[in-house]
């Protein structure tokens, strides 16, 4: 089977936000920041299994872009905790990484997809 790159990080960070939410959670009682950062970085990768079976390159996009605009949120509530004190270094630099890997690899898909239509009309 073929190695999806997109959707095994998605998910790694769909845990890894988890975990992070349950911490902060616990460790300094936040929940309205958390609950932000938990809902928007677990729906990339759910926003990309949804586009795995898009009724149209269209449709994919769509979703794609949606999933896009989700990464870039959780980006603000990454950074908006570690400037808050509430997620450590460590926690904000890996939190990040992976962040900006996924806003890559889903510009990078989109654009291709964008000209994969392009070229076919």
């Amino acid at each position: 089977m073929k190695e999806n790159i997109l959707k095994d990080r998605s998910f790694q960070f769909s845990l890894a936000v988890i975990k992070v939410y349950k911490q902060v959670s616990v460790e300094h009682k936040e929940y309205v920041l958390t609950k932000q950062l938990l809902r928007s970085g677990t729906a990339i990768g759910a926003l990309y299994r949804e586009a795995e079976h898009a009724q149209s390159k269209i449709d994919f996009i769509h979703k794609l872009s949606i999933a896009l605009k989700e990464a870039n949120e959780t980006l603000y509530w990454i950074e908006l905790l570690h400037q808050s004190a509430y997620l450590t270094d460590d926690a904000f630099t890996t939190l990040q990484e992976i962040c900006l890997e996924l806003i890559k690899l889903l510009v990078a898909i989109i654009k291709t997809t964008k000209a994969s239509i392009a070229s076919n009309k």
